[in-house]
């Protein structure tokens, strides 16, 4: 892991620093030739009030990520924002708001079972999820269709951590065991994704056993502490900057960058003095790149079926020359010139001397990756000839002997100048 951290004097010039940092990781990911994304994120247990990902796009990657179509909005899945959308719920008084109605639901407990047996969509049912947080009891509601992101529970309230509460305790505070827990009639806490507040005649549990409640309606058999943003975002959902299309994707972290704040400078006791000579804690950021997740990713996003392709920029060796005849002295000084030329003008160059069959070295040659292949056989020496292949094209091309060292050089040259 490469780490770094940075320590203002006030906000200003942490959103200087963490910006300058931002700047930086984006130059160096670029210059490693990978396709990537920085990303809003979540800044979890690390806390501060803000930070981002950078995320190597890949279908194998750990993390799904949202980015707009349109706009340069980009966030992990935790992170991913929505606004507030559709109406507010109607007037009890002038709404056709339909009254409460019991109805027995023996077993059904999940939102497939419930939807199918009262022949509903998952969007006219309500889920009424229990969580413990911080000692506290808190109810939690989204629509049947959607999901809640813990995430951004954790953030509303403030806390350090949220949990499910466990069947015990869904009992203690709802009356009824999992699957059956609704609104009516709760006596703590309850926080409503912004879907909720325009929602009509729902079904909700029943805080019973084997009970769910038709046609519940916020305001009028509920209230809600406070509406949030509270769900994880779905395919179809519009940007939450410029209302455009959003798309969804995967990527691999390989590096975080967060805005601490004053939280561990104030714990740690860092503090320097003002220009009143009063003692104020430093306002910090963290910065931090996976060095062998990166490697890992790159090799991730370039390959194909004979192995690595390189990025030649964190590439081991930028060329490799492979003499197919070890055994002929001709060969053999023939290699040995053309590394020593390429060495003497910094060129990172492997020679496999290794007394194999060239189908061996070829191969080997391509699962390293090296972007630059020379290889050397006998007839072209003869011919004054040698064949150069780039690992990320498919052809050979045939070149002179005696320029090799020199149109490998600037072949070399090329290719760093493709990722700047």
């Amino acid at each position: 892991m490469k780490d770094a951290y940075s320590f203002d004097m006030d906000d200003q010039g942490a959103d200087r620093s963490y910006g300058l940092m931002v700047e930086a990781y984006n130059n160096i990911f670029r210059r490693c030739g990978l396709k990537f994304r920085a990303v809003e994120a979540d800044t979890g247990t690390i806390g501060g009030s803000f930070s981002h990902e950078f995320m190597v796009l890949a279908d194998t990657g750990e993390d799904q990520i949202v980015n707009c179509t349109e706009c340069a909005y980009a966030a992990n899945l935790e992170k991913a924002e929505l606004k507030p959308s559709g109406p507010d719920a109607a007037d009890p008084q002038k709404a056709d708001l339909k009254a409460v109605e019991e109805v027995q639901t023996p077993g059904r407990k999940t939102v497939e079972e419930v939807t199918r047996f009262l022949s509903v969509a998952p969007s006219e049912l309500m889920k009424t999820l229990i969580y413990k947080s911080d000692g506290d009891v808190v109810a939690a509601l989204v629509r049947g269709d959607h999901e809640l992101n813990e995430a951004k529970l954790r953030n509303a309230l403030g806390s350090a951590q949220v949990e499910l509460a466990d069947a015990n305790l869904i009992q203690q505070v709802t009356g009824a065991p999992v699957g059956f827990a609704g609104p009516v009639g709760l006596k703590i806490k309850i926080l409503a994704d912004h879907s909720v507040r325009s929602i009509r005649n729902a079904v909700t549990g029943g805080n019973r056993e084997d009970l769910h409640l038709r046609n519940v309606n916020p305001g009028r058999d509920y209230k809600v502490d406070n509406y949030l943003d509270l769900r994880v975002v779905m395919p179809g959902d519009p940007c939450p900057r410029c209302g455009a299309e959003i798309r969804f994707g995967r990527g691999i972290e390989v590096g975080h960058v967060f805005k601490l704040g004053t939280k561990y400078s104030k714990a740690m006791k860092a503090l320097f003095l003002d220009e009143h000579g009063s003692e104020k804690p430093f306002i910090m950021g963290c910065y931090g790149i996976g060095v062998g997740r990166t490697v890992a990713a790159a090799i991730e996003q370039n390959h194909d079926e004979n192995g690595i392709i390189f990025p030649i920029p964190i590439a081991p060796f930028e060329v490799v020359i492979l003499p197919l005849q070890m055994h002929e002295q001709e060969v053999v000084e023939a290699a040995e010139k053309i590394y020593k030329d390429l060495s003497d003008s910094g060129v990172e160059v492997l020679l496999d001397d290794r007394d194999l069959r060239g189908g061996i070295k070829f191969k080997d040659a391509d699962l390293l990756g090296t972007p630059v292949r020379l290889t050397l056989g006998l007839r072209n020496i003869r011919e004054g000839k040698a064949e150069m292949k780039v690992r990320s094209e498919p052809d050979n091309v045939v070149i002179s002997l005696s320029e090799a060292a020199g149109i490998v050089r600037e072949k070399v040259k090329d290719l760093y100048g493709s990722v700047k």
